[in-house]
């Protein structure tokens, strides 16, 4: 069953923006972490930003005052805004679910199918 999607993918040139969007459709959503991760060609899979249940963030070095990370747990959905896109950004941006316990189950974590980004220069 689909848990995850991601939208909002695309082509841009640098210095551009591009706004991510993935909707959970677990009934979990407000307590769970959710993070971004991206993946670029022959590089492994990186933690791009993370967001607390609370509202909690924390974000990679490489993208920190470009990136936000944001969620509406009214509408299970959570955000990456991306602005100042370099050429480095260009890779797949997938969102995951954070593994979690919820009265004493282990929830275990859940990535979408991901959406590519590609900044031209």
């Amino acid at each position: 069953q689909v848990q995850l999607v991601e939208s909002g993918g695309g082509l841009v040139q640098a210095g551009g923006s591009l706004r991510l969007s993935c909707v959970d459709s677990g009934i979990l959503f407000r307590i769970n972490s959710m993070g971004w991760y991206r993946q670029a060609p022959g590089k492994q899979r990186e933690l791009v930003a993370f967001i607390s249940s609370a509202g909690a963030t924390n974000y990679a070095e490489s993208v920190k005052g470009r990136f936000t990370i944001s969620r509406d747990n009214e509408k299970n959905m959570v955000y990456l805004e991306m602005n100042s896109l370099e050429p480095e950004d260009t890779a797949i941006y997938y969102c995951k679910r954070e593994a979690n316990w919820y009265s004493g189950n282990y929830l275990q974590e859940v990535w979408g199918q991901g959406t590519r980004v590609t900044v031209s220069s």
